[in-house]
């Protein structure tokens, strides 16, 4: 039997609710100008309403998504932010990692805290930490927080040591019981990235993948299409991004898409084919945009 992983990111839901006079300080006043200036007219929710639609329709066995449903971390924004992803299924159908966006501000993590727990709580049941470890199927499903937040015009994330660490120990363990191991990330995990876009300690997550291997990895915040490999314990590993799930603006790697993965066999023997489904070129009609090569 196959096992069929659907991976979408960064919606970046609106509109954005109004804000206070006092939320728009620090970063927030900068990235709400950003927002107006066109951020907004980027991002499409009658788009993404349709991207949901036909991915649900595609019956995946589990629905991954990697942050940046939010923007500029609003109070008012977290309560949209979990109906929007009700919409996407159960939570037992649902994991969740969060973004740059997700984490815009200090004063946005208790909210963000409070409002996921149902989608990222793992087989040891400690809401919110991270990585956790959900068992679906043949598949296990390992999600790293890297959204902190950051000065204004920076949108780097960090995973720290102790969260690699204790990444490696579920790895390992994951292998050993035979699961094909899949890693949910919101930055791109390689190093020498954009400065100030990437993962800080991303040479570090390298360095897991070498020393324990994985199946899969998926991204997004680049809101493009790709495929690297980072070199594992005895194979590459493909590292996937995937665009924003509400994109109406660039080329057709930059708009909305989600990716599908059918997942046959088991743990390392096992084989991941995987496709695209989004807006079709010089159209505005959601279908299949092929196959891609891990």
């Amino acid at each position: 039997m196959s096992f069929l992983l659907a991976h979408l990111s960064d919606p970046h839901i609106g509109p954005l609710p109004r804000p206070r006079r006092r939320d728009l300080l620090g970063k927030r006043l900068t990235g709400y100008i950003n927002w107006t200036r066109g951020r907004s007219a980027a991002h499409d929710m009658a788009m993404l309403g349709r991207i949901v639609e036909d991915l649900k329709a595609q019956h995946p066995n589990h629905v991954a998504m990697t942050g940046d449903i939010l923007n500029i971390g609003l109070p008012a924004e977290f309560a949209l932010a979990r109906v929007w992803l009700e919409t996407l299924g159960s939570p037992e159908d649902v994991s969740f990692v969060p973004g740059n966006h997700d984490a815009y501000v200090r004063g946005s993590l208790p909210d963000l805290a409070r409002t996921f727990v149902p989608w990222t709580t793992g087989e040891t049941k400690d809401t919110m930490r991270y990585p956790y470890l959900r068992v679906r199927g043949p598949v296990a499903m390992i999600g790293l927080c890297s959204g902190v937040p950051t000065p204004p015009f920076i949108a780097s994330g960090r995973l720290g040591k102790s969260q690699i660490a204790a990444g490696e120990a579920l790895l390992r363990d994951a292998a050993k019981r035979g699961l094909v191991r899949v890693l949910m990330i919101h930055h791109p995990p390689q190093a020498g990235l954009a400065m100030g876009r990437g993962l800080s300690d991303a040479r570090d997550f390298e360095g897991l993948i070498r020393r324990t291997g994985a199946e899969l990895v998926l991204h997004g915040h680049n809101h493009r299409s790709s495929v690297t490999h980072i070199q594992g314990l005895d194979r590459p590993v493909p590292i996937v991004g995937v665009p924003s799930a509400s994109a109406i603006r660039g080329t057709h790697n930059h708009r909305a898409a989600y990716h599908l993965f059918e997942i046959t066999g088991e743990g390392r023997d096992c084989r991941i084919e995987a496709r695209a489904r989004g807006i079709l070129p010089g159209t505005s009609t959601i279908g299949d945009l092929g196959k891609f090569a891990l």
